[in-house]
């Protein structure tokens, strides 16, 4: 794939495309990284420094893409964090002309917004805009359970809830949802599931959970389901080789007893995922 990722940058660390290229890359595929920030460390530490990028700033970068000739050769759009409705109105306009070059690329979005126990952690006014304009504009979106419970306006305490959640999202435009960090009542304790629906189907992935919530893990998520539902055209082994590859990388975050997700030791899961976990099919 050829992949346009608009997202932040960190220099130590893995956030952003800083989480988002390497695996990418590792896996074969061109990625054209367009950042929003600059930042020396990600937000998560209290203190950083580093610049964050005018939105026509971050426009210009991708106009002298277009200048190349290549964007039609893109095949997906990708984005994380979206800090404010302008940088959300520069990510759009890139998709609507990679999607003009090339009517087949898609958009894939993570719709940044909160967590559960954290609440919401954007600006006042951005999880609406991600609900109304950005979202409905996407083709793969990759919520957390809190972010999706917020877009379809409902709380979801069972499985069944989180997929009529699910429904309710895809009618307003994404074919492809990946649901991570879904716990419900029906779970054994100790453990989460990661929920993809699309067209085809519904399959559910349960794992163990992990006594870690790095930063970075989401962007990780949201870029390998991205590139492994295009290579296979299966959101089941999709997602299958998705939380193979992130189990991996956070289980070597906790044996290093760091903050900073272990994506360069763990490289070799994300070249070749495990054969970890089976999805289940649910519809």
């Amino acid at each position: 794939m050829k992949i346009l990722s608009i997202q932040s940058s960190v220099a130590y660390g893995h956030v952003g495309n800083s989480a988002a290229a390497f695996p990418l890359q590792r896996l074969g595929h061109e990625v054209w990284p367009v950042l929003t920030v600059h930042f020396s460390n990600h937000t998560g530490y209290g203190a950083w420094r580093g610049p964050l990028l005018a939105p026509a700033d971050v426009a210009e970068v991708i106009a002298g893409i277009a200048d190349r000739g290549v964007l039609g050769s893109a095949d997906a759009v990708l984005s994380g964090y979206q800090g404010d409705p302008a940088m959300g109105a520069v990510i759009l306009d890139a998709v609507d002309k990679v999607k003009a070059a090339n009517s087949d690329a898609v958009y894939c979005c993570d719709p940044v917004m909160g967590d559960e126990g954290r609440g919401m952690f954007v600006r006042p006014g951005i999880p609406e805009y991600m609900r109304d304009i950005v979202v409905p504009r996407a083709d793969i979106i990759t919520p957390n359970q809190f972010e999706l419970d917020f877009l379809a306006g409902r709380r979801t305490n069972s499985l069944a809830e989180v997929l009529e959640a699910v429904d309710v999202v895809r009618e307003t435009g994404p074919r492809h949802v990946l649901v991570t960090s879904v716990l419900h009542g029906d779970l054994p304790v100790g453990s989460l599931e990661v929920v993809a629906v699309s067209d085809e189907g519904a399959w559910a992935v349960t794992t163990p959970l992990l006594p870690i919530n790095p930063n970075g893990g989401g962007d990780v998520t949201a870029a390998l389901y991205l590139a492994h539902l295009w290579t296979t055209g299966s959101p089941a082994t999709a997602l299958e080789r998705t939380i193979a590859s992130v189990f991996a990388v956070l289980e070597a975050t906790l044996a290093a007893g760091t903050r900073e997700i272990q994506l360069i030791v763990a490289q070799a899961a994300i070249a070749e995922p495990p054969a970890s976990f089976t999805a289940r099919r649910l519809r």
